[in-house]
């Protein structure tokens, strides 16, 4: 009978085990998922965003394109009305 009640008390508290965790597991599921609706609008505003940085980062490299060219190039110089002397 001894073997009895122990074996009941082990049942119990495994049964107790059970319990505490799957409220632990209900309690650690996610309560402010997504909707698909909100996720579609998440990805296009990230794609949005994203192909703006891609078009600034692109403005910024022709700017900087732009003026090495312009620091390697100097402004042409006015020849006309120049005559022999000031060419040479």
């Amino acid at each position: 009978q001894a073997a009895k009640e122990k074996a009941l008390d082990v049942e119990k508290k495994k049964a107790d085990v059970r319990k505490r965790l799957e409220e632990q597991s209900q309690k650690k599921q996610k309560k402010d998922f997504l909707t698909p609706e909100c996720k579609k609008k998440l990805r296009l505003l990230l794609r949005k965003k994203a192909v703006e940085e891609l078009k600034k980062k692109q403005e910024r490299k022709a700017a900087e394109r732009c003026k090495i060219i312009d620091q390697r190039c100097s402004q042409p110089k006015n020849f006309e009305g120049a005559n022999e002397g000031k060419l040479q």
